[in-house]
């Protein structure tokens, strides 16, 4: 029994390693798109992907016949939400940054990060984001709008004050 034990939990560990290995660098690229960190310094990003693969393991039994892939990045999302609505008390709409957050996607709310990450990046519908936040479709499709408008069209800086020359005095 003991033998049977350890060798179902060597084919595991085996079937896990190999999904990591495929899926593991588009996991983090995705959990630094979330995150709005720089590719080479993702702090963030790796304790995301390394939480959502831990959860991913812990029911790698029990998704049987299912896309582990799927599992994941649906682990990474619902933590990633989680971690925002802790941090802002709820997953603002507003211009919340990340610490830290650079690129063109830092502009962008985590609500808005997550819906275009999904939709965009990763090809998710709009029924399934919906799903995963608890958002109607017509929701996730304004989001993702305006997020795009938004990342198309960043706001102008405004204009350098202009200075005038002190008059001498006589």
């Amino acid at each position: 029994m003991r033998e049977r034990l350890t060798t179902r939990e060597h084919r595991r560990n085996r079937d896990f390693e190999a999904f990591v290995a495929g899926a593991g660098g588009r996991l983090l690229h995705t959990a630094t798109l979330l995150t709005a960190e720089a590719p080479d310094d993702n702090p963030r990003a790796r304790r995301l992907l390394t939480l959502s693969l831990a959860h991913t393991y812990a029911c790698w039994d029990r998704l049987r016949g299912e896309d582990p892939y799927d599992h994941a990045r649906e682990a990474l999302a619902s933590r990633f939400a989680h971690g925002a609505w802790h941090r802002y008390g709820t997953l603002p709409f507003g211009r919340a940054h990340a610490g830290g957050a650079v690129g063109a996607l830092a502009r962008l709310s985590p609500r808005q990060r997550l819906v275009v990450v999904l939709r965009l990046w990763e090809g998710v519908a709009e029924e399934q984001v919906g799903a995963l936040l608890g958002l109607p479709e017509d929701r996730v499709r304004a989001v993702c709008e305006r997020a795009t408008a938004t990342l198309l069209h960043p706001p102008r800086d405004p204009a350098p004050a202009v200075r005038r020359a002190k008059a001498a005095t006589s």
